[in-house]
């Protein structure tokens, strides 16, 4: 830990341990929801931003609790709630260490993040914390097959099989994130530099000729300054999930936390949503680092003059509250080549972020072509 850091604790030992829940994705397979008119399974329709039936296509508004999204303390945990409060089953994926769902007629099912059909059937854990509140899923299959094609037609040097990947296996996720909220103090040193020119002189030869000439030097001059700032950081995120890429669903955006709802199972009728697998614990070191380095860089822009050095910043965290939710994505898993591509959907905006290989046969005629017109330049100029 940064000497210069102070952080928050109190996070009691009846709460999830360190590594005590592996990541699950659960699905429902209806969840006990029946159609009210001829009591088939229900599930949630992006489109209709409701519950329908597709035997008898019965639509069916699903109420919200008029309550506020609850945020806790860091040192509370025990209270929450565990468990998504549906009845249902996970597939261990062996490859990429995710947890996934399946529903009660599927006898075998590949996994969603890194295409591996080595999958193992297991109970779901009873004992990890419920989401505290979601965001429903807003996008459709349609809409992810047409933002997916639209995405691979703005990629440059891609093989030509890419525009023709079928993208019917796209699966409908909810991905567990924390949110974290937290006062900082913020205390820092450093050492603030002023620039100022000086003349130099300086010798060349011209011709066998010694020649004298001057030039303007930038120099700094360093004194050492000092300050303190106080900030609130909000809804800083970060992903509880081991099965998706991280990295590309940071890239897919912000999420709208303004719009969270109080969870309810119902959102996840026919979908499939992962229990955490960073738990309360890790997710708030990660979270801590994150606001860390953004108080850094707010501490940066106070510190006067033009340029500065030897920044050192103590943190005093206040307030620090958690809560744990569900995001909605499509994940994609597509092969070329012999090689698996991950590539994700905004379940909210429909943006694509994703992994492509890249055509050398393009990559080399370009290169070609850029170094004829380079030649045909020069012999033009000579």
């Amino acid at each position: 830990m940064d000497p210069f850091d102070t952080p928050e604790t109190g996070i009691p030992a009846e709460g999830p341990a360190r590594g005590e829940s592996p990541v699950e994705a659960v699905e429902s397979s209806g969840g006990g929801l029946s159609c009210e008119v001829c009591g088939a399974p229900v599930t949630w329709s992006p489109g209709d931003q409701a519950l329908r039936c597709d035997h008898c296509g019965n639509v069916t508004e699903v109420e919200v609790d008029d309550v506020d999204v609850e945020e806790r303390p860091i040192s509370e945990a025990s209270g929450a709630a565990r468990g998504f409060g549906l009845e249902v089953r996970v597939l261990a994926c062996e490859v990429c260490q995710a947890r996934v769902t399946f529903d009660g007629s599927t006898i075998s099912r590949s996994c969603p993040f890194c295409g591996s059909p080595g999958v193992l059937d297991q109970a779901a854990s009873r004992n990890s914390l419920r989401p505290e509140s979601l965001i429903p899923l807003e996008v459709g299959r349609e809409a992810v097959e047409g933002n997916f094609k639209a995405w691979t037609r703005k990629l440059w040097f891609r093989p030509n099989a890419l525009k023709h990947v079928d993208v019917g296996s796209a699966v409908g996720v909810y991905v567990p994130a924390w949110a974290f909220d937290a006062d900082v103090h913020a205390r820092w040193t450093a050492q603030s530099g002023t620039y100022y020119w000086v003349t130099e002189s300086y010798t060349v030869r011209v011709n066998g000729k010694t020649q004298r000439r001057t030039r303007q030097v930038r120099k700094v001059r360093w004194w050492p300054s000092r300050g303190e700032r106080r900030d609130f950081h909000d809804d800083v995120l970060v992903f509880a999930s081991k099965g998706v890429d991280t990295d590309l669903a940071h890239e897919l955006g912000a999420y709208s936390t303004g719009e969270l709802v109080p969870y309810s199972p119902k959102f996840l009728a026919g979908w499939r949503a992962e229990e955490y697998q960073i738990d309360l614990v890790d997710g708030w070191e990660l979270g801590r680092d994150m606001i860390r380095e953004r108080q850094r860089e707010l501490c940066a822009r106070d510190v006067p003059g033009d340029t500065h050095r030897h920044l050192r910043v103590r943190n005093e965290f206040f307030d620090v509250r958690w809560k744990l939710m569900l995001l909605p994505m499509w994940s994609v898993t597509y092969q070329l080549g012999g090689k698996s591509y991950a590539v994700l959907v905004h379940g909210e905006t429909g943006r694509v972020a994703g992994k492509a290989p890249f055509s050398w046969v393009k990559v080399g005629l370009a290169v070609l072509a850029v170094a004829a017109a380079a030649l045909a330049f020069a012999a033009y100029a000579r």
